[in-house]
């Protein structure tokens, strides 16, 4: 009997694949060619998962998110229940940044992915949306603490949720070590220990 192929499993590898090439060699070194080398299979059964880069790269973004999005809720899990909305933005923001190896390739990913969706209306879309999403969230949060007095009433909860996605501007200047993790981290605990300072 032929062994069954999980295709699940094939498109994770070669996503897994893709983020190899791409956080040791860069974007424009990931072909479909390149891919499929360090995926260990032909260019041929490659392109029967994925028709062009553009579609490889958004599923690999995809479950690129969805990597992100366990690590978040391991560590949420490990926190106090229910965990305190400080505790919950620091854990969003700190699982953004390239600290980790796994954290480091999904960084590279998304700056990829930036870059190809400013040309390809389709990418444009996905990433957008999923944007939009996470900004969604992130300000459900803030409001949810206003709400429950762990942030003050007075302050604009739209101006405070661009202010904490603003954090993420942290990425590319680990990347390419201009500061140091520790750095990034004191950034963010000062301003969420800002945020979250009581009325005086």
């Amino acid at each position: 009997m032929p062994k069954q192929v999980d295709h699940h499993e094939r498109r994770e590898s070669i996503a897994h694949a893709l983020w190899r090439v791409v956080d040791q060699h860069g974007w424009a070194r990931a072909t479909m060619r390149e891919v499929a080398r360090e995926a260990g299979v032909s260019l041929g059964q490659l392109q029967h998962y994925f028709s062009s880069r553009a579609e490889m790269l958004a599923f690999a973004m995809e479950f690129a998110s969805e990597q992100t999005s366990r690590r978040v809720s391991r560590s949420l899990r490990s926190l106090d229940q229910p965990p305190h909305p400080r505790d919950v933005l620091r854990v969003v923001l700190t699982e953004m940044l390239p600290l980790r190896p796994d954290s480091r390739a999904t960084s590279r990913m998304n700056a990829a992915y930036v870059l190809e969706a400013m040309h390809d209306p389709s990418l444009r879309q996905q990433i957008g949306l999923g944007l939009r999403d996470g900004r969604a969230m992130i300000e459900t949060l803030i409001r949810e603490a206003m709400s429950q007095g762990h942030i003050r009433s007075d302050c604009d909860p739209i101006i405070e949720t661009d202010l904490v996605l603003a954090l993420t501007g942290l990425v590319p200047l680990l990347d390419l070590d201009v500061i140091e993790p520790q750095a990034a981290l004191a950034a963010i605990d000062q301003h969420l220990d800002r945020l979250f300072a009581p009325a005086s």
